[in-house]
């Protein structure tokens, strides 16, 4: 076990994290130089959406060997919506890689992942990324890091932690920061982080003696060895035809035998006749393992403590979908469909709940609108063809109160639209903690319940002409205030179905903004646009403009319009209303009201009276 370390990556989003396990893939000569893997980047990142949105989304294990000594690599999300992928697999390592952005400094989800590592009393290697940045500020988020971890320690020796500097990109570390600034960094490569890890991360003190004991933190499956039950060895030793028992969170007891024992180096598992306890290995012949399931020898089955996860805070509801254009898209229309891959996806997403609603929906919980909607984007590529309700947040009741989450909203933006970010936030009674001036701006930071921070973003991209960035993590269930809903203007609703024309297109955009362009199909009862005032409005952008076998000079004109207004799947979700639905196809977002007809939305809106 001396020639063993296990350490995972931990970082707010962006903050360099995969691009560093590049190089440390890459400095350890874990690939030949002339191997495709050796030109790639972001190597970890092979998901599609994650190559896509350039995030990490899924925890990753890896293995490199320095000097002799075999290093376990966790790669873990940034963003704070997965935080259940860091909360799991942070219990595989006994130290880890703090990553921070040289200029950005600590950020909402440097806190919660720093938290989560001292919990577990790993020893933490701070990494100051990103130091060839032309506005760094190294001296000042030292200083920074520094109150996170007084403000953060349990312990004192929480307190005793290294400091590299970095550039990631170039494969960089320094015991010191070089002089000269960000224009001069020096040659150098990442040995001084390798040697630092080896002498500062402790090996691993599980013991090898007595039976085998194991917990499930991750799963993955293939065609042909089936389900993979991933974990750390904490007791004993793995080897396969060795007779186990699956032990559930409920304490449900089933048989089963190792059929196979495998290690990571580099990208790929690697079958061994043996692990040992501290090591971090892939296990098949064991169909019921799940995520918090304990593998024990089959002579002494005893299971491990549970892994805890912080509770969902938003929820929605899905269905299969019901617009004139359902099955146009996709190929999985059912809700037996939807709800047999909801189920395959509970048993790795460990943040996600789902409650069974009446007429065939579902409603999904889980951490925030990016951990739902990557869900339903995952579906719909899949086939699916959903229809989704607006977001709502999860409250509860605590010792007779009702309570609600609270995120910390951190804002930079530059010093043009500091009134704007400052009144908007002012409305939505949102607490302001501090604002801090540095070159790049203004940052601002508030404390607000989740359900006023639905619609922000989208808001705010509109008056800063997207000239900002918005990071949120969840704090604590504060007791529920009464603060104000989100105000939105009306919309311009489809009046009947056919094909958009520009010459109808052009009435509308004299009404507000599109969101379609010609040639579009619209349906009676789809959104097509926003009125730039707060009522909704009927409008029939199928209508060409009236031709006559008269004409005369100058009565036609060409006509112009403003590009359509195009919406993401997270700000399609934030924009809609509790009387809309989002209809989502693989090739298609549509926004929608629920009752599709004029009469139908009177008849709604006098039973909601």
């Amino acid at each position: 076990m001396r020639n063993l370390r296990n350490i995972a990556i931990i970082a707010h989003v962006d903050h360099g994290k995969t691009t560093l396990v590049d190089f440390l893939l890459k400095q350890s000569h874990t690939f030949r130089e002339n191997s495709l893997e050796f030109q790639k980047e972001l190597i970890l990142d092979s998901n599609e959406l994650e190559r896509e949105r350039g995030i990490t989304i899924l925890a990753k294990n890896t293995a490199v060997e320095y000097k002799g000594i075999k290093i376990n690599i966790i790669d873990t999300p940034g963003h704070a919506d997965f935080g259940g992928e860091v909360e799991r697999t942070l219990h595989m390592a006994d130290g880890c890689l703090l990553l921070v952005d040289a200029q950005e400094g600590p950020m909402p989800q440097t806190r919660f992942v720093l938290e989560k590592a001292l919990e577990l009393n790993l020893k933490v290697i701070v990494v100051i990324n990103k130091i060839d940045k032309r506005d760094r500020r190294v001296p000042e988020v030292l200083e920074e890091i520094n109150a996170l971890f007084l403000e953060l320690a349990h312990e004192d020796h929480h307190l005793d932690f290294e400091i590299l500097y970095a550039v990631g990109r170039e494969g960089k570390a320094f015991v010191s920061l070089p002089d000269g600034g960000p224009d001069a960094v020096p040659p150098g490569t990442l040995e001084p982080l390798f040697e630092t890890i080896i002498s500062f991360v402790n090996a691993p003190r599980d013991s090898s003696e007595g039976t085998f004991q194991m917990l499930v933190t991750a799963l993955d499956y293939d065609d042909y060895k089936g389900k993979y039950a991933i974990g750390r060895i904490h007791r004993g030793i793995a080897k396969p035809n060795l007779s186990v028992v699956a032990i559930d969170k409920e304490g449900k007891k089933t048989s089963g035998r190792i059929e196979k024992v495998y290690v990571s180096q580099g990208l790929e598992r690697v079958e061994v006749k043996e692990a040992e306890a501290g090591d971090i290995v892939a296990l098949t012949g064991v169909p019921e393992a799940h995520i918090n399931t304990t593998i024990a020898d089959s002579s002494n089955p005893e299971s491990l403590p549970l892994i805890a996860i912080n509770e969902p805070t938003l929820k929605i509801l899905i269905g299969p979908n019901t617009s004139p254009f359902m099955s146009q898209d996709g190929k999985f229309l059912t809700s037996r469909q939807i709800e047999e891959r909801i189920e395959k996806e509970l048993e790795t997403n460990v943040s996600l709940r789902m409650a069974k609603q009446g007429a065939g929906k579902f409603l999904l919980s889980g951490r925030g609108e990016l951990h739902l909607s990557v869900l339903l984007e995952t579906m719909i590529r899949e086939g699916f063809e959903l229809e989704v309700s607006k977001p709502e947040v999860i409250t509860k009741i605590e010792n007779g109160v009702e309570v609600e989450p609270v995120e910390e909203v951190v804002i930079d933006t530059s010093e043009e639209y500091r009134g704007v970010i400052t009144a908007e936030l002012a409305k939505r009674k949102a607490d302001l903690k501090n604002i801090l001036l540095h070159a790049g701006g203004v940052r601002f930071i508030y404390e607000m319940p989740t359900k006023t921070l639905l619609g922000l973003r989208n808001l705010l991209l509109r008056k800063t002409r997207g000239s900002f960035v918005l990071n949120s993590t969840f704090l604590h269930f504060a007791p529920t205030k009464d603060t104000p809903t989100r105000v939105r203007n009306g919309v311009l609703i489809a009046s009947e179905s056919g094909q958009a024309v520009a010459f109808g297109l052009e009435v509308a955009q004299g009404r507000g903004t599109t969101f379609i362009a010609p040639g579009t199909q619209v349906y009676e009862g789809m959104i097509v646009g926003e009125n730039s005032r707060e009522e909704n409005i009927e409008i029939n952008v199928c209508k060409g403009k009236q031709l006559s076998n008269m004409r005369s000079s100058g009565t036609d004109k060409m006509i112009s319009l403003e590009p359509p207004l195009l919406m993401t799947l997270e700000e399609a979700l934030e924009y809609i209303e509790d009387d809309e639905l989002l209809e989502i196809t693989s090739k298609n977002l549509r926004l929608r009201k629920k009752a599709l007809t004029k009469a139908g939305r009177v008849l709604e809106k006098r039973k909601n009276n």
